[in-house]
């Protein structure tokens, strides 16, 4: 038996016959690969699309066919599809859910045959490369009617899929050459309008932002892409909350199935390829569009995801991608409620804070390691941006920010419960110090790093800039530091393999060149400035060895000779620092008759100490280079959107269990 024949949908055997009986939908796609179906059945079909569609079986027909059976039977595909989509006006309803469905084991089957064909090829085996711009533009028009119409959200919900289906058939959505019609046929405004509304975000908003992400994602770097331009300028602050909504419940769906997974104290981690979708949308959100900064920060009350209720709407009966909608419920409901002044409040930015405090704990694995890479160029965003800047500082904007912190043999498991309200830069910060403390490993994620020490870079600029006193406790990022000087020296033959470590060190010692130079000005107290020389100069052990590290190498002929150098040249003003006091605290021990010094002790010579410091005035401290996708980042993304994509083509369920609710559903309206 061929393996088209296994996947038939097979009825009894006969008493007779040996054969199996096929279904009539089956003996009906056969003739569409035999002739022109309606010579003989005027009514061919009509009748067609009131069957239930057996997809497996029109996608394996479709995947089976050889090369000169193509050129055959194509004027017959191209007819099927263009009567899907004629379907797609039909009152009758159930007409309308076997055409999109249809249309979807077309896309389908046809791409796999496929594969190494070209666009034009795949175009022309569809719908005629003649008529294909008619035939597209009546497709997505008819979808967007569906979509924006006051129709059965389960329509809504199979437009949805068919979109996704269409947008992931190539591994590379780039080289999709039918979503050219897509981008000349937009359904932005469908999108929209979805995401708008909280009834349709409820139902559809999932995969309404998956959607959007991956169309903002096509040829975004050879073409203008109508989509990317849309996206930048909508100003619309319903449409942009709704987006913001639906991405917070899906971090927060995952951050819920994260803390419930610990608290039955499981090992290990699971999958964050079911969020990577929206935390993409997220992405493009914050680096597109200036206006969705104000999203991240809006209040709404903290609902316990643990005790809301997650069941999905009875209406929906196909389910979202990779996972089933992210409490659509408490969506709905979260919007409803006032503000209770007794009620901790959060907003998006809390939410993506928490979630980036998980999935940045563990790197080891591909898809983890993007993901907080991926969390880590959204905080980048969101560190250059003035207005984010503004109310990530601002004193009357304060929330206690319970980060999930990694196991560690010095400390206890779990979140601290005993974190103050504090301005949500705190958070920012706490989360970069968590990672450094927590990284330092033989797989050393050195990009991470570096995104780490910038993000910090950044937000002490602002805090110069505006010289804002933040209470933050700075003992604490100045000796995970330190601490990460002293890991670079300890593992300087085996990192130097793979990793340029100097810039990294360079990036590290000119943070404290920041706190030299400025911190009078952003420092909350002249007790913290003091508290800045006192490690330094407790620590000189550090960054005496990363001198004569760096100086044994820059004297060296060798590739890393120049990088070296600038290490060693910005050590100036904390090797004038620790020359100077190490002396003086030498000298009061001395005449103190004390072995060893209190820190109060040495805090105090450093105060009596200033006045004869000299510091050299370093140039460009408070200055770095923006953040730029194209070309630095373009690899990456392309390798992400890949492995969106081929994830979001696993999970868009089209299955026969909701082929029988969906006929149910209609067959009890008509």
């Amino acid at each position: 038996m061929s393996q088209v024949e296994k996947k038939v949908g097979l009825l009894r055997r006969s008493s007779s016959s040996k054969k199996p009986l096929k279904e009539k939908v089956v003996l009906m796609y056969d003739e569409i690969f035999k002739e022109d179906p309606s010579k003989h059945n005027p009514r061919f079909w009509d009748e067609l699309f009131l069957m239930k569609v057996n997809l497996e079986y029109l996608e394996s027909k479709l995947e089976s066919v050889d090369g000169e059976e193509v050129q055959r039977i194509q004027d017959n595909i191209n007819s099927l599809f263009h009567h899907c989509v004629q379907a797609l006006g039909e009152e009758h309803q159930i007409k309308v859910v076997n055409a999109l469905q249809t249309l979807c084991a077309l896309f389908r089957g046809v791409h796999q045959k496929n594969k190494s064909s070209s666009g034009f090829d795949i175009i022309n085996m569809l719908m005629g490369f003649d008529k294909a711009e008619l035939r597209m533009k009546d497709l997505m028009e008819s979808l967007d009617s569906l979509l924006c119409g006051d129709g059965s959200e389960s329509l809504k919900s199979l437009c949805l899929k068919l979109l996704l289906c269409l947008v992931t058939v190539t591994d590379n959505i780039s080289q999709n050459t039918i979503l050219e019609y897509v981008m000349i046929n937009s359904i932005f405004e469908a999108i929209l309008q979805i995401l708008s509304d909280v009834s349709s975000r409820g139902q559809h908003g999932y995969d309404a932002v998956v959607l959007l992400a991956l169309l903002v994602n096509y040829r975004k770097y050879e073409s203008v892409n109508p989509y990317i331009v849309k996206l930048s300028i909508v100003d619309d602050e319903p449409t942009l909350d709704g987006m913001g909504m639906v991405v917070h419940h899906a971090l927060t769906e995952y951050s819920r199935q994260y803390k419930a997974k610990e608290e039955e104290n499981q090992g290990g981690f699971f999958s964050t390829l079911t969020t990577m979708a929206i935390l993409l949308a997220l992405y493009e959100a914050v680096h597109l569009n200036r206006n969705f900064i104000t999203v991240l920060a809006q209040s709404h009350p903290e609902i316990d995801m643990g005790v809301t209720s997650i069941s999905p709407s009875p209406t929906t009966p196909t389910t979202p991608l990779g996972t089933s909608p992210p409490s659509l419920d408490a969506m709905n409901n979260q919007e409803q409620l006032t503000l209770d002044p007794n009620l901790q409040t959060s907003n998006l930015l809390i939410t993506f804070l928490k979630y980036a405090s998980i999935v940045m704990q563990d790197t080891k694995e591909e898809h983890r390691l993007n993901s907080a890479r991926l969390c880590l160029i959204i905080l980048t965003c969101i560190a250059e941006d003035q207005y984010a800047d503004s109310f990530l500082h601002d004193d009357n904007m304060n929330f206690r920010v319970n980060l999930h912190k990694m196991p560690m043999r010095h400390r206890k498991k779990g979140v601290d419960k005993n974190i103050p309200c504090r301005p949500l830069v705190c958070a920012v910060l706490d989360l970069m110090v968590e990672f450094i403390v927590t990284h330092m490993m033989k797989e050393f994620p050195m990009d991470l790093y570096m995104r780490c020490v910038q993000i910090i870079h950044k937000l002490i600029c602002y805090q110069k800039k505006c010289r804002i006193r933040l209470h933050y406790t700075w003992r604490e990022l100045w000796s995970a530091l330190i601490n990460l000087l002293k890991f670079l020296l300890s593992n300087e033959t085996t990192l130097l393999a793979k990793h340029n470590i100097f810039h990294l060190a360079l990036l590290v010692v000119n943070l404290f060149n920041m706190f030299i130079t400025y911190g009078d000005t952003f420092l909350p107290t002249s007790n913290s400035y003091d508290e800045l020389y006192y490690e330094v100069v407790r620590m000189h052990q550090v960054f005496d060895n990363l001198y004569c590290m760096v100086l044994r190498v820059s004297t060296n002929t060798g590739q890393w000779k120049e990088p070296a150098s600038k290490v060693t040249h910005s050590l100036v003003n904390v090797r004038a620092i620790i020359n100077h006091f190490n002396p003086k605290i030498e000298s009061y021990a001395a005449v103190n008759h004390i072995s060893q010094l209190s820190e109060e002790q040495v805090l105090e010579v450093v105060r009596t100490n200033y006045d004869t410091l000299t510091l050299k005035l370093q140039d460009g401290l408070d200055q770095f280079e923006r953040y730029s996708e194209q070309p630095r980042e373009a690899a990456f993304f392309k390798e992400l959107v890949r492995s969106i994509s081929l994830n979001v083509r696993r999970n868009v369920s089209l299955s026969t269990m909701s082929q029988d609710l969906l006929l149910k559903e209609f067959s009890t309206i008509s």
